[in-house]
């Protein structure tokens, strides 16, 4: 592993920010699994967050939607979009807490790569397909992407990332293990993926320890983007109506405030003026829950966070309930909606009849995804199928579609 120097200048006119004893510091960072020259320009951090933006997958969340499907309007969020949101609020916030903000942003805008197309409804299509062969997790398809799928560079596959950012990306939603190496969290049932259980270096990213603070702010900014641009998308698409957010915890006392002073205002900026304010009251309660628990529990290096046994980085208990509240919401009016269902039904079985026209005949792969002759079954083929329909984007994977089976005209 190598260790990179950086040049971290702060803008002109601008004081830098205090460095929190407990942030990420890429001049100790652990460095890269393949050893690279330092860069004399850029930290290692910088050089993830550039590499990153740079990658093939990272272009293909423009036309990957998360409830829209990409043709149905052209304000509608995108996975692109979406990430773009949560690496504003996560820097933010990272620079008011005085952890590093290159990392910070360089976990939000990787942190959606391993989407397939068509959102949720798509990655539990291609989930289902998978049962047999291993399954398929999108947090587990991004580290398969940053590790192997990009091929970009001469001397080793993937985007040879720093372990900070590898183990920022794998565990930012809390540990995958207990004390006792059991399976807990989101991977209680089913097992931790294959994609990160057979990673070669998994244990240099510690997964039965909290990731850093870092990732921690990146996961909860996800929360907080996604929640704003839900309720904007859901207004704009006439999903559920402004008066129907009237008693939401966050999005009522917003909208309230917004009519209050601003009586004969267009729907348009009601619905943008009540967004970010939801935004503000959420990254505010996030600061003052963190900045109490930092008091508390006064962490000395990144090492002391990962070892807390608990999140650094936190919503008061008062906001989990009100998030809650507005997810269950937004799940009955926008994610359960009639319109949204029959889509994302459509959606689910172009993924499904994909995959099986892929299993059933690998020469309707494009050349350079198939596979070696002879190697057409099992769990390694079914795995290169699953990578490749992952990564498509809504177009490309409706397109396929229609030159294998030219059935469903919704799309056109």
């Amino acid at each position: 592993m190598s260790i990179g120097g950086a040049d971290r200048g702060q803008a002109t006119g601008m004081a830098p920010p205090t460095r929190a004893s407990f942030s990420c510091d890429p001049a100790t960072s652990r460095g890269r699994f393949r050893s690279e020259p330092a860069s004399p320009t850029r930290s290692l951090f910088q050089r993830d967050r550039d590499r990153i933006v740079h990658c093939a997958a990272f272009r293909r969340l423009k036309d990957k939607t998360q409830v829209f499907v990409y043709h149905e309007g052209d304000h509608y969020r995108t996975r692109l979009t979406h990430s773009l949101e949560v690496a504003q609020i996560s820097r933010s916030i990272a620079r008011t807490l005085g952890i590093d903000e290159d990392l910070t942003e360089a976990l939000a805008l990787a942190h959606d790569l391993g989407h397939t197309p068509f959102g949720h409804a798509g990655e539990r299509a291609i989930d289902r397909c998978m049962l047999r062969h291993g399954g398929f997790d999108h947090n587990a398809q991004t580290l398969r992407i940053v590790t192997r799928l990009e091929r970009r560079y001469a001397e080793f596959d993937g985007l040879n990332l720093t372990i900070e950012t590898l183990e920022g990306l794998v565990k930012h939603n809390g540990p995958l293990v207990d004390r006792r190496n059991r399976v807990i969290g989101a991977y209680a049932d089913r097992g931790i993926p294959a994609a990160i259980r057979d990673f070669e270096n998994i244990d240099a990213l510690r997964i039965g320890e909290y990731a850093t603070a870092e990732a921690q702010v990146a996961a909860l900014s996800d929360d907080i983007a996604y929640n704003a641009h839900d309720i904007d998308d859901g207004l704009r698409a006439h999903l559920f109506d402004i008066m129907d957010v009237a008693d939401v915890p966050i999005v009522g006392d917003a909208l309230g405030e917004v009519v209050g002073r601003y009586p004969n205002l267009e729907r348009s900026r009601v619905i943008h003026e009540t967004v970010r304010r939801v935004i503000s009251r959420m990254v505010d309660d996030l600061l003052g829950e963190t900045r109490a628990r930092i008091a508390r529990d006064r962490p000395g290096s990144a090492d002391d966070v990962r070892a807390l046994g608990h999140p650094l980085i936190a919503f008061s208990a008062e906001m989990v309930e009100r998030d809650r509240e507005l997810k269950a919401f937004l799940g009955e009016r926008m994610y359960r909606h009639e319109m949204v269902l029959e889509r994302m039904a459509r959606a689910q079985r172009i993924v499904r009849d994909l995959f099986e026209a892929y299993m059933d005949d690998s020469r309707r792969l494009p050349p350079e995804w198939q596979p070696e002759e002879g190697a057409t079954r099992g769990d390694r083929y079914a795995r290169r199928v699953c990578d490749f329909i992952a990564g498509m984007t809504d177009r490309y994977a409706i397109d396929q579609h229609r030159r294998l089976f030219d059935v469903d005209p919704i799309f056109r």
